[in-house]
């Protein structure tokens, strides 16, 4: 390989073909089905499927089948079939996941910035979904072309793209089931939905936690009414919820009271993340917007990381049947609703951890006020297999390569449900988790933003993997040995969905 060769490829196929494809894409508000129950006939998640699959036909990529696939009654999925080149490599495989629907507006964007409005400042694409993730097919098939480009081997790579990832990937296993003898037995499976630490080398995400979320509501009367008249007879909805909460969180501390919810924390873990801490400093909090004053959680940077990534946490992410302040007139409000996100320990089992919160929240009512929850998700995450010899030194070497830098391991506090999902499928499997996710990227909320050149190098970083993988695949070192030997340790064997 010539790594600057390669490296223009890539740059020149962002700068020509990707860049101009993410700013159509931006533009196209395809919300996941969660945040539009009506996706189908506004059919925006199929005017950016349409979108990708234009664009990966019109790559010259010999032997590639792309095909849109519709199940009926669920989001399509985008399949793609690379022959592999070079050396025979038989049955074996890499899987390339993405996603490309969208997580919904969120107030609080830049005056000049917006969900659906692309927007180019210096090397930062800003709108919802560049980074999260609609640049993954772009840079899968980029670095499987910068690897023909100069004649390099490479192993059949499975290329899927889904559109209900921020819904819980509920549509998924379906999909891989029906799917399943054209997709094989991949031996490395390459996701590009996570994060990174910063931008000057390559991360691997090593854990993902898990999710277990709904909606909690607190009934009191019938209809609002004179808070003047009933404040002192009738018990407030907004304090009888503020008690529930406390059932399950310490308000003092952000503590969770329920022990089924915390995981022991394996040592590599930990050593993980204190290198993680010492390489980024006070980046580990400092990315965050923080009003002036607040104070992050710990003062230990590594204490920080492992909050995180490694134990629950619980965010409320929405409330009803809350007035606007500009139109709070004096009433005693009939009920209060939130939204609960319940992040979960890499091995706690996503369906135990929300009975758990279920349990907690609705026995006993107080006052004997009609409390109800519906758990829209629970999700179990994801602690990654030791990873093989060949691979380890593979990620080494790309970002050596294509930063000048040693790779970095950390735990992400975000979930991907399909990677417990391919855990389970394809227990003999390696797996590179990265993402473009860095500093100030902002997922999920304002002013969101891709950093095109971490992009560009993460794109570069995959090709030198995916040759590296031909090469062992070829010599029979991606499945079996060391990797068949660490399967049972697989993340406690704990199931996900």
């Amino acid at each position: 390989m010539d790594p600057s060769k390669l490296q223009q490829f890539v740059d020149d196929t962002w700068d020509a073909q990707i860049v101009p494809r993410l700013v159509e894409y931006i533009a196209i508000p395809a919300k996941s089905p969660m945040f539009d129950a009506n996706w189908a006939e506004h059919g925006c998640i199929d005017q950016a499927v349409a979108l990708m699959e234009t664009w990966a036909k019109a790559q010259d990529v010999p032997g590639m089948q792309v095909q849109v696939v519709r199940l009926e009654g669920r989001t399509p999925l985008i399949f793609i079939d690379i022959p592999a080149s070079g050396a025979e490599t038989g049955e074996d495989c890499v899987l390339l996941y993405g996603h490309l629907d969208k997580q919904p507006e969120m107030a609080g964007w830049d005056a000049d910035l917006g969900p659906w409005k692309p927007v180019i400042k210096g090397d930062k694409l800003y709108g919802r979904g560049g980074a999260d993730d609609g640049y993954a097919i772009f840079g899968s098939l980029a670095a499987i072309m910068a690897l023909q480009q100069q004649d390099l081997p490479h192993a059949r790579c499975v290329v899927l793209i889904e559109a209900c990832e921020e819904s819980g990937s509920y549509d998924l296993p379906a999909y891989v089931d029906h799917l399943a003898d054209r997709i094989g037995k991949p031996s490395l499976v390459v996701c590009l939905d996570s994060g990174c630490g910063n931008y000057e080398q390559l991360w691997c995400t090593t854990s993902l936690r898990g999710l277990a979320g709904g909606d909690l509501r607190v009934e009191v009367l019938t209809e609002g009414v004179h808070s003047g008249d009933a404040s002192g007879i009738v018990p407030s909805s907004f304090r009888l919820l503020r008690q529930l909460l406390s059932r399950v969180e310490d308000e003092a501390t952000g503590k969770l009271k329920l022990e089924g919810l915390y995981a022991d924390i394996p040592a590599d873990r930990r050593e993980q993340a204190n290198k993680a801490a010492e390489v980024l400093g006070d980046e580990v909090f400092a990315k965050f917007p923080f009003v002036d004053g607040v104070r992050p959680m710990h003062e230990d940077r590594a204490e920080l990381v492992l909050n995180r990534t490694w134990r629950p946490a619980l965010s409320v992410t929405g409330v009803d049947g809350i007035p606007a302040l500009d139109s709070a007139g004096n009433v005693l409000r009939p009920g209060t609703a939130v939204k609960l996100s319940l992040r979960l320990p890499p091995t706690v089992d996503g369906d135990v951890g929300g009975k758990l919160l279920r349990d907690a929240l609705l026995a006993d009512a107080p006052n004997g006020a009609k409390v109800g929850f519906e758990l829209e998700k629970a999700a179990t995450g994801w602690n990654a297999p030791s990873m093989a010899p060949w691979l380890s030194q593979a990620v080494e070497s790309a970002s050596q390569a294509v930063f000048g830098k040693p790779a970095m391991y950390m735990g992400e506090g975000g979930s991907i449900p399909f990677m417990g999902m391919l855990g389970e499928k394809f227990p003999d499997a390696q797996f590179m988790i990265t993402g473009v996710l860095g500093p100030h990227s902002n997922a999920h909320g304002p002013n969101e933003f891709l950093h095109i050149p971490m992009g560009k190098r993460v794109t570069a970083c995959v090709a030198h993997v995916l040759q590296a993988h031909q090469a062992a695949s070829v010599a029979g070192h991606t499945r079996g040995g060391a990797v068949a030997a660490d399967s049972g340790k697989r993340h406690g064997d704990h199931g996900c969905c």
